[in-house]
């Protein structure tokens, strides 16, 4: 067993942790062929959210909290159907189990050349010789291919890089437990048609096992499962453009002066998800991750008036919301380790905020320590935390970040990390491992104000995300800006098509989706020059496809303007883009 602490402090109350797990990716389908247009759905289940849960399951004792968007649930889901019903509906998934990959088509050549090199090359290809050889082969005879033909590509080869791409996306407990991953990274080359149709098994049954792993964990109260809303809008930002204001007063807004409808799309995907929650987990949620921990006080009163218990957001938020409520910020040792209660008068919910610096350093720090002098500096500054306390109310430190993205630049996905994190956290004598209905529950039990805990009203919400505590990654930039304007004049569209009443109620339905698809935060995240051109070209095209989708599903003429890029990217951000730091 690690241990890091060195004393137990019996008179100082115990320090509450609530570890929180954000699982997302947007819709990849494009619903009018239903073909997935990228594959990361099935490859962060293939490693991450299966190695999520059984770092859980094999430390009993640990407890956090998980948020499953629905709209990534409903992959999955589909992904499952997908393999029971064998009509798989993604290229590359497709590619691994085509019995003569010799004669296919350039086109599909070039999804596996293209595809089957991305990845964080240090900790995901290098580490591999027979995959960093079928790299260098690629190297060698790319310069030599004219008018993109693949002569010098076998069908062997494509097999065999077909296999180590998802070798390389297989989670560490796979590695560590399926005998056919194992034999396969044993046998390095030549991989047979029957070889990689038993890899394609062993992908089939982790998706379809990982809804029924959460649940399970669920039921046995080691963890809590909250949901977002559906598609994973921005909610501040479809209620009021305006909003952006209060953290980002001089910022350019878009031309349009609103999102019509605003309110009653943000009501939809509250709704959806809820119910969609019930339908994975068998459970009502009781909590929500607003998308980007985005949040306002219009959007948590909806949240509230919607039976939400609690929501949690960036401990910027919380700062500024502070001193636009005339209250101190000096220090946040004294106001970040504690819920609010945020009301309008009829309904309330309890706000938690996120520690950015414990937050950030697991997701762009802890990947460069070895992993004892990692897990030692976030324990040791959770005991410091703790030993700062003076009161007889306990801190309660809410760690919040990606679940997913962070782990491919960990060796060995993050597992010796996980693994001796949770050991050392579980076995603690002073931090006490929950989930955030845990603390709800304390919070309003019967004999909460004898013990101490009453939690502050938070008066003002300053508008902001756990990103600087503003909106900037998804507004108020010429390409972010120009992407909202296109969403505001396709639900024009939309709503006037609809109030005409001449769609039928499958119409209508199908129309409704591609809307929701299209109010996802993710296509304005990609969208400016920090991020790399790769990435920004890939959802800046799915963006505009969704829309043009939405045109035609409206039977109405597609705009000009869809048919040319939005942005063009060109930057080096962090993590390849996939995740932000809660502060500059």
């Amino acid at each position: 067993m690690f241990k890091v602490f060195v004393e137990v402090n019996t008179d100082r109350p115990k320090l509450y942790l609530n570890l929180y797990w954000h699982m997302h990716q947007p819709d990849y389908r494009d619903l009018v062929t239903n073909e997935y247009v990228l594959p990361w759905t099935y490859l962060h289940a293939i490693k991450d959210y299966s190695d999520m849960a059984y770092h859980l399951e094999v430390n009993p004792k640990a407890r956090v909290t998980f948020n499953f968007v629905p709209i990534l649930l409903e992959q999955l889901e589909d992904y499952a159907q997908q393999v029971k019903q064998n009509t798989i509906r993604d290229p590359l998934l497709a590619l691994l189990i085509k019995e003569n990959l010799t004669d296919i088509s350039n086109s599909e050549c070039h999804l596996i050349v293209q595809s089957c090199f991305k990845s964080h090359h240090e900790k995901m290809l290098s580490p591999f010789p027979h995959y960093q050889r079928l790299l260098q082969m690629y190297q060698l005879v790319e310069p030599m291919m004219t008018n993109d033909q693949f002569h010098y590509l076998s069908g062997q080869y494509k097999a065999d890089l077909l296999v180590w791409y998802h070798l390389a996306w297989c989670g560490e407990s796979l590695r560590r437990t399926n005998p056919v991953v194992q034999a396969l990274m044993a046998k390095g080359v030549l991989f047979t048609h029957e070889e990689r149709v038993q890899l394609y098994g062993v992908i089939a049954e982790t998706i379809s096992d990982l809804i029924p792993r959460y649940k399970a964990l669920m039921q046995s109260g080691q963890i809590e499962i909250s949901t977002t809303p559906y598609y994973h809008p921005i909610l501040p930002l479809l209620l009021d453009f305006k909003s952006t204001l209060d953290a980002m007063p001089d910022a350019p807004l878009p031309e349009s002066k609103g999102y019509a409808g605003g309110q009653s799309r943000s009501v939809a995907h509250i709704l959806s998800a809820k119910k969609a929650h019930e339908h994975y987990f068998g459970a009502t949620p009781r909590g929500m991750w607003p998308a980007e921990g985005a949040v306002s006080h219009a959007a948590l009163s909806l949240m509230a008036e919607h039976r939400v218990d609690w929501a949690a957001t960036g401990q910027s938020v919380l700062a500024n919301s502070l001193l636009k409520s005339q209250l101190n910020a000096d220090n946040k040792q004294d106001y970040l380790y504690q819920p609010y209660r945020v009301t309008n008068g009829q309904s309330d919910i309890l706000c938690f905020f996120r520690d950015d610096q414990l937050s950030d350093k697991i997701g762009f720090e802890y990947a460069k320590m070895h992993t004892h002098d990692a897990v030692t500096d976030f324990v040791q500054t959770l005991e410091h935390i703790h030993a700062s306390n003076s009161n007889k109310t306990s801190k309660i430190v809410s760690v919040i970040l990606d679940g997913e993205n962070a782990w491919e630049y960990f060796p060995y996905n993050g597992f010796y990390f996980l693994s001796e994190l949770y050991e050392v956290l579980a076995n603690h004598p002073d931090i006490v491992m929950t989930t955030f209905s845990d603390i709800v529950d304390m919070y309003q039990s019967s004999n909460a104000v004898n013990e101490g805990l009453s939690a502050p009203i938070l008066p003002q919400i300053a508008a902001g995300s756990w990103v600087y505590g503003t909106f900037s990654t998804w507004v108020g930039s010429k390409d972010k800006n120009l992407a909202w304007d296109l969403l505001c004049a396709a639900k024009k569209t939309y709503d006037t098509v609809l109030d005409k009443s001449v769609l039928s109620k499958q119409q209508r339905e199908a129309a409704e989706r591609q809307l929701a698809i299209c109010e996802g935060s993710d296509w304005f995240w990609w969208f400016g020059d920090y991020n790399s051109s790769d990435s920004v070209a890939s959802f800046d095209q799915l963006y505009r496809r969704n829309l043009i989708n939405l045109y035609k599903l409206l039977d109405q003429p597609v705009p000009e303007a869809l048919h040319h890029r939005i942005s063009a990217g060109g930057g080096n951000a962090d993590n390849a883009g996939t995740m932000r730091r809660g502060q500059e």
